[in-house]
């Protein structure tokens, strides 16, 4: 058992609670994102035992994020939403170096990969500007009709959950299901959590294999794809300026700490 990827899934299981921010991006700054892509796709294929090592621990970090701190992150982004978002921000501009290095950018990126780059980046920051509700009524009791749309909210959250940039819990936002997946995660509505969990499966193993096909068989054009949506998730992420002296000192800490946290993870992995 990989045992060191409980703390990268506690990582990633927080990120994915977040509006914004990608567990994509996380496993991209923790050096695990092509294992990762790997390990899901081949879970389900006959060579699956040599995966359980490395998606165990992560999950049970995962999981443990998701039920464990929901309310602290709900606290935090309704107490500190600035210096919260701005931690984020950096960790969103240290991974981009990285994701760079890994595409050998300086020598394999042409002109197209620059227009596929800015072009990812406009239409992901375009999002910024949706309106979107966290604060509706949660669904608490399921119906048929309700089941099915979780479950598909919850296929096309993982599915986004996979692509560094994208945040699985902003896809949830558009589709109205965010309040009702956290209301459920903070009281442990088992019912709710199996239906969304479900949906999530199935996403993973189908854009897990998608991924990894386009990396292989298209490495830059991918990769300029990923920068592009990396980058883009700036402005989705990006709070505004801070008001007061006090507020604006803390935001910029707390950002200076996500990019030093994404370069030396980034080192280090």
């Amino acid at each position: 058992m990989e045992w060191k990827n409980l703390y990268r899934g506690v990582l990633m299981g927080v990120s994915d609670l977040i509006p914004g921010i990608s567990g994509g991006t996380i496993a991209v700054v923790l050096g695990i994102y092509d294992r990762l892509l790997e390990a899901i796709s081949g879970f389900f294929s006959r060579e699956w035992k040599k995966h359980l090592g490395f998606l165990i621990p992560l999950g049970i970090g995962i999981g443990s994020a998701l039920l464990a701190l929901s309310r602290l992150i709900e606290y935090l982004l309704t107490s500190y939403y600035e210096p919260t978002q701005f931690f984020f921000t950096g960790l969103i501009l240290g991974v981009l170096p990285l994701i760079l290095r890994k595409a050998e950018a300086r020598t394999k990126f042409k002109t197209v990969h620059v227009v596929v780059l800015i072009v990812a980046a406009g239409l992901l920051a375009s999002t910024a500007f949706l309106r979107t509700d966290a604060t509706s009524d949660p669904i608490t009791t399921l119906t048929w009709a309700s089941g099915i749309g979780l479950f598909l909210s919850g296929w096309l959250a993982s599915m986004a959950m996979l692509l560094p940039g994208i945040s699985g819990s902003f896809v949830l936002l558009l589709l109205g299901a965010y309040s009702t997946a956290i209301a459920a995660l903070s009281s442990l509505n088992f019912g709710i959590i199996a239906v969304i969990g479900a949906g999530a499966v199935i996403g993973f193993v189908v854009s897990s294999r998608l991924i990894r096909y386009l990396l292989d068989q298209y490495p830059s054009l991918t990769y300029s794809v990923i920068t592009g949506l990396i980058l883009g998730s700036i402005a989705v992420v990006f709070p505004g300026i801070p008001s007061g002296s006090g507020m604006m000192a803390a935001s910029i800490g707390t950002m200076l700490i996500g990019l030093l946290l994404a370069v030396l993870m980034g080192r280090k992995e």
